[in-house]
């Protein structure tokens, strides 16, 4: 069986090419890939963390998937997905640190959890929500 992952997040910023620049400062992603269009927006690119990866793109890419989705200020602030990024253990607290110290705005405190590990949850620099944690689901799943 082949181990990649097969669920990547895929996310829409304003400013791509900022919001890329923050994800890795901030979160700790490392930047894989990025296409431009000619006009220099962001059609498409790929941040890892771990061996795991996310996609965003500029929203306004003129791109048939651009069209269908809609940035957070467009829409109040709500999202209706959010990724979850498990952090090791002993990583988690400066994880924390860090994404405080570069802006993030912090939702849900660092704290423990009844079911396993620390979670906190926070907002990006442009209002998508994430949620860090080092709680680990594949640790309780047979799978």
């Amino acid at each position: 069986m082949n181990n990649k992952v097969r669920i990547i997040p895929s996310i829409g910023y304003q400013d791509a090419k900022r919001a890329i620049k923050w994800l890795c400062e901030a979160f700790g992603f490392s930047e894989d890939a990025v296409y431009e269009t000619e006009d220099g927006k962001v059609a498409h690119a790929q941040l890892t963390y771990k061996g795991n990866m996310i996609m965003l793109g500029s929203s306004d890419s003129g791109s048939e998937f651009s069209k269908l989705i809609k940035h957070p200020r467009d829409v109040g602030g709500f999202v209706t997905q959010s990724p979850y990024i498990i952090i090791d253990d002993d990583e988690i607290e400066s994880h924390y640190e860090k994404a405080k110290s570069h802006g993030a705005e912090i939702l849900l405190e660092l704290k423990n959890e009844d079911y396993g590990g620390k979670n906190y949850t926070c907002k990006d620099l442009e209002g998508h929500i994430w949620n860090f944690g080092s709680y680990d689901p594949w640790s309780n799943n047979s799978q």
